[in-house]
């Protein structure tokens, strides 16, 4: 009998042992799929913005700039391609710096920084710039309403993550600019699937019309996916508490 507070205490001392192995566990899980996200995320998003740069030497010989000659001879198409670009460029990279838990522990002041940028550039330059091309973009009626969708949404949930962050209000802004990120890495993952169908020989308006749908509608579905589950952590986090 006079061992049993030895052997209670042992076994307190196992069961904590046991927890703390598995919280460690869960943490490495959560840090390798994190990895395994966001590591082909950033390079894919990088090699957008690379591949953005040629166009500033502001050369016509591109198959895009080909393909709408027509269009090119118009100053205002013009430059809101030119705009457009450096503006998916700009939100592209400043969103990668946005979503770095990393970078917001150790400086608020460049979340703030590339946020102020990011907003700017989404409701000013790429969203306005975005939906007047919508009305010339290749493809049906259908192609055409989906980018002014496109436009329309990415302004108004980059406006609401704004709006939610002035009333102090950090979750909705979260998920606001969740959703607002998802319509920017459509020009990423647009090109993505692009190339996927191009190796399966699929015809080249075919290739583009699936391609563009199966981004947006895609990226969308992933931001939802994506809110829902954090949602989980949070209300489970506060239900702990």
């Amino acid at each position: 009998m006079e061992n049993l507070p030895g052997r209670h205490l042992h076994g307190i001392t196992n069961h904590c042992m046991q927890n703390t192995r598995a919280i460690t566990l869960r943490r490495s899980a959560r840090v390798f799929f994190q990895m395994l996200f966001w590591t082909p995320v950033a390079a894919f998003s990088l090699l957008l913005i690379y591949n953005t740069l040629p166009y500033f030497s502001f050369s016509k010989e591109f198959s895009f700039i080909e393909e709408r000659s027509f269009l090119f001879q118009s100053n205002l198409y013009n430059a809101c391609f030119y705009i457009h670009i450096l503006a998916g460029a700009l939100c592209i990279g400043t969103a990668l710096i946005q979503f770095s838990r990393y970078i917001l522990k150790k400086s608020k002041a460049i979340h703030r920084i590339s946020g102020k940028i990011y907003v700017f550039v989404v409701l000013f330059l790429g969203a306005p710039t975005g939906l007047y091309m919508a009305f010339f973009a290749k493809g049906s009626f259908w192609e055409r309403s989906l980018f002014m969708f496109m436009a329309v949404w990415w302004f108004i949930t980059t406006l609401y993550g704004l709006s939610t962050i002035h009333k102090k209000n950090v979750v909705a802004h979260k998920i606001w600019m969740i959703r607002s990120y998802a319509m920017a890495m459509t020009a990423v993952s647009f090109r993505v699937f692009h190339i996927v169908f191009y190796l399966l020989d699929w015809g080249h308006l075919e290739n583009y019309e699936f391609s563009l749908w199966i981004s947006v509608v895609g990226n969308m579905l992933f931001a939802e996916w994506v809110i829902w589950r954090q949602s989980r952590h949070y209300l489970r986090s506060f239900a702990i508490k």
